[in-house]
């Protein structure tokens, strides 16, 4: 497409300054231009060579304001910094300038003031510094990042004698020599990607100045200016730097986030540089990408694409760097490692540069000699080169290789150890070369807000999470773990599970099922014993059971676990699915984990351990779990000097139901404080830690309908999630309500603080007559694009109905939902609570106020109140305070 024309401006009368007319008609200029711009993007246009154009209107613009305000003063000079230096204006960027003057130029500071007041009049938002050459060599000193600004500076206009300063200042060799300049542009990108937690597979990427995104090509081309006097790909081809093949990926993957950039810029009408969610659908949609099916999404594809080219980006920038300190510190003297390899220092090399090409499997053996040899941090820059033009040599032969896949599966038998050659091989494209189906999934975005990762880098980091297990300071952190991992006989096989776990995601189907089917296919190819395929497939096929069976049913239920162990089957099938489910959620997202977790699967585990060791014997009759409950439960009161009339007291208004719903201690627990209490009602009692790493509350009140609202309307006041709910009632009518929580904010229990202050506005709110009216609070910019229509199902459950309630999560819901069920008039028994990072799955026990199930009408009545409390929230239009949420 034809690019728009450059704009004619008027003659300007040197040193008269701007009129009003004439700054109007300037703005009208830019404005024209960034329309026509825009239009030539939608059109097709080049985002490069339309953000060139731009910089070029931008720069006749400042060029004609700086001769109105300044003339041809030979007292200073105007550049071009930043973006602008480099010629590049995306719709929406600052225009980066700086001014130099003389040292005696300070009567020039009424007209500087003028010109950069001008800029921001006509809509240009300058950012701008003035400083004197020997101002700039001093910052630039200190400094490395006002150093690295002085190499993209461009002059516009003025004086050139500063403009030969300014490069004095650049070509001077004691202002951050080599070696130092590299080591500061290292520890910048550190610190910078730190901000991103060290991946460029977040799920709202910063395609500026994250990992992988374009502020890596600009240090890629700084390094190569101020190293090797490179400063673009070309020139670093021809230093020898880099391949005619990695430079033109590199500005493939970088013509991809110019498009998305300038792409972005229009849709948020601003200099927004991250890929939000109010923003992706749109600009898939812009982009032309469109949805294939449900679980191949056209923003899915328009974020792998980001997330493509980010890898490729941060790839290369991370082997150049290696090239560079190479460069810099030679080794010459190589060491022996074995017979097929030699190191260099702290690097290794094959000893036969056509190793690779002659022997494929050596593309992996090189791996295992990294970990075997001590003192090696890495391969020398050649080497990677080498094992890049091996990979790509060999193409899909790798993954029929059976020498290829026997040293692959000698690699993984190392465990542990095998994890970091495995992130390291996926950086240089080798796994997915051995795995094709994982480079299927390499920048797969799942478009939701539970997993916070790209499939690829998902499973890397549950792969990360299982080697944790086998180091010793992990062990306070994930002791059972910790206790299981050396007895696992073969780590290769709980790697491969982690591997293929999620290997089929964005096929359409079901992942595990076809994932199952992949790993079977790999396991038998690389020649493992059928029972060791069979467990690989098992462990991918039921790779979420143990997560779903803890958080969606009640594991405290001996009917449950017996289910439970009945499909584990054995001792060696549970350890594997307990360690793959821990590094599975805790790879899925940090904030994933937490106490309560973590002692709902402990106790999973514990409590199938014993099934499984009774050989699956039926659970225990009823009345024989009320009669142990009662037992263990009793012999803990009496070790307090608790009567035991007092004792039997408590106990004759208890349903058979809470001794088979709660815990020996937590019954131990709730009649001592009824018996402290003295009959005095309401009691609120809080335990700051209980069960499941969560904090106890146990209300004892005389019955009323409404009562769990008042009491989920309170909690949400207080800023607590209810993680489960037992809400039961005395034979005397007294209610006997549980509920265990965590902090909203932090998902830990409360501190004893917060458990004073629970106890005492619980204490309150029961007392007052009045239920408490519902918290509204605006739900996050997040979780608007995420919304969904309540799913709500009905099932008969005995002398129950079963309500399962499947929506999208919001602040308040669950006092929403108990507001709904007051409206409603219908009684609550139990509550299983479980959120998955946008999306609320919740399974309530209900009945009618005359305790029974609830009938068709009673049904409706509900789902028409559940609508009407937990409904889509409208859309709004997302102001920059939303973005910035």
């Amino acid at each position: 497409m034809p690019l728009p024309p450059l704009p004619r401006l008027p003659a300007v009368v040197p040193r008269s300054g701007v009129s009003p007319e004439a700054r109007r008609s300037l703005r009208q200029l830019l404005g024209d231009a960034d329309r026509a711009l825009a239009t030539s993007f939608r059109d097709g246009s080049d985002a490069t060579a339309l953000a060139a154009r731009r910089a070029d209107v931008v720069g006749r613009v400042v060029v004609h304001v700086w001769s109105a305000c300044l003339g041809d003063t030979p007292s200073a000079a105007l550049f071009a910094v930043g973006g602008f230096g480099r010629g590049l204006l995306f719709p929406c960027s600052d225009v980066d300038l700086l001014a130099l003057i003389d040292d005696d130029a300070t009567a020039l500071s009424r007209a500087l003031e003028h010109f950069f007041a001008c800029l921001w009049d006509i809509g240009l938002k300058p950012g701008h510094a003035v400083r004197t050459v020997a101002q700039c060599r001093d910052l630039a000193a200190r400094d490395p990042s006002v150093f690295t600004s002085l190499l993209d500076a461009r002059c516009l206009v003025g004086h050139a004698g500063l403009a030969t300063g300014l490069r004095g200042i650049l070509d001077d060799p004691s202002l951050w020599p080599a070696r130092d300049y590299l080591r500061a542009r290292v520890a910048e990108r550190d610190a910078r990607h730190a901000r991103y937690d060290d991946t460029a597979q977040n799920l709202e990427p910063n395609l500026k100045d994250g990992p992988g995104g374009l502020r890596t090509l600009d240090a890629i081309r700084w390094l190569g200016r101020r190293l090797a006097n490179a400063p673009d790909l070309d020139d670093m081809v021809a230093e020898g730097l880099l391949e005619p093949g990695e430079a033109t990926r590199l500005e493939r993957a970088e013509n991809t986030l110019r498009r998305y950039r300038f792409a972005l810029h229009l849709e948020a009408g601003r200099a927004e540089e991250r890929l939000l969610f109010d923003y992706q659908r749109a600009l898939a949609s812009r982009l032309g990408f469109e949805d294939e099916h449900a679980k191949n999404l056209g923003v899915e594809q328009f974020m792998q694409g980001y997330y493509r080219a980010a890898t490729q980006i941060e790839r290369s920038g991370t082997q150049l760097v290696e090239r560079f300190e190479e460069m810099l510190a030679p080794d010459t003297d190589p060491q022996p490692v074995g017979t097929d390899y030699v190191r260099y220092g702290t690097r290794i090399a094959p000893r036969n540069p056509k190793l690779f090409a002659h022997r494929p499997a050596a593309l992996v053996e090189i791996f295992i000699a990294r970990l075997d040899e001590p003192g090696i941090t890495g391969f020398t820059a050649e080497t990677m080169r080498r094992i890049q033009h091996a990979v790509s040599l060999h193409g899909e032969s790798l993954a029929g290789d059976p020498q290829v896949l026997g040293a692959f599966l000698t690699l993984l038998r190392r465990g542990a150890l095998a994890v970091d050659a495995l992130w390291r091989m996926n950086r240089h494209g080798l796994l997915a070369a051995i795995l094709p189906a994982f480079g299927t999934v390499v920048g797969r975005m799942q478009y939701d807000l539970f997993h916070v990762y790209t499939v690829d880098e998902h499973t890397l980091r549950v792969l990360r999470n299982v080697a944790r297990f086998a180091d010793p300071d992990a062990r306070r952190e994930f002791p059972i773990a910790c206790e299981i991992w050396p007895h696992v006989e073969k780590p290769e096989l709980m790697l491969l599970a982690a591997l293929f776990h999620d290997i089929a995601k964005g096929r359409g189907g079901d992942h595990s099922v076809l994932g199952e089917g992949d790993a079977r296919d790999f396991c038998t190819r690389v020649g493992l014993p059928d029972d060791d395929v069979d467990l690989v497939a098992w462990l991918v096929r039921q790779h979420l059971l143990m997560s779903t069976t803890a958080q969606r049913q009640d594991i405290t239920d001996p009917a449950v676990v017996h289910r439970f162990a009945g499909i584990v089957g054995d001792w060696e099938h549970l350890d594997h699915l307990y360690l793959l489910t821990i590094a599975d959620i805790i790879g899925t997202s940090p904030k994933l984990w937490n106490a309560w977790k973590d002692r709902l699967l402990a106790d999973l585990y514990t409590a199938t351990r014993f099934a499984l060791r009774s050989d699956l014997a039926p659970p225990a009759h009823a009345g024989a779990r009320v009669r142990e409950c009662r037992e263990r439960a009793l012999s803990m009161l009496l070790g307090e000097r608790i009567g035991t009339d007092d004792i039997a007291r408590v106990w004759a208004e208890f349903p058979d139901t809470s001794f088979l719903r709660h815990r020996p201690e937590q019954i131990a627990w709730q009649t001592a404080a009824i018996l402290r209490a003295g009959g005095v009602t309401p009691l609120v009692e809080v335990h700051p830690f209980s069960v499941r790493g969560s904090t106890e509350l146990f209300v004892y009140a005389p019955d009323r309908d409404g009562l769990f609202a008042t009491v989920t309307a309170m909690l949400d006041r207080l800023r607590f999630s209810v993680v489960e709910a037992r809400v039961l009632v005395s034979t005397s009518g007294m209610a006997l309500d549980t509920f265990l929580l965590l902090e909203s904010d932090t998902q830990a229990p409360a501190t004893l603080q917060r458990a004073d202050e629970l106890r005492v506005r619980m204490h309150r709110a029961l007392e007052q007559s009045a239920g408490q009216g519902l918290v509204k609070r605006s739900m996050s910019r997040h979780l608007r694009h995420f919304q969904m229509t309540p799913r709500i199902e009905f099932a008969d459950a005995g002398e129950r109905t079963q309500l399962a309630l499947v929506c999208t999560d919001r602040p308040g819901l669950l006092a929403a939902v108990a507001q709904a069920l007051a409206e409603a008039q219908v009684r609550v028994h139990d509550a299983r609570i479980a959120t998955f990072g946008e999306r609320v799955e919740d399974f309530f026990q209900l009945t009618d106020r005359s305790n029974a199930p609830l009938s068709p009408e009673r049904r409706e009545i509900l789902r028409a109140c559940l609508l009407r409390q937990i409904g889509p929230e409208p859309a709004r239009t997302t102001s920059h305070a939303d973005a910035n949420a």
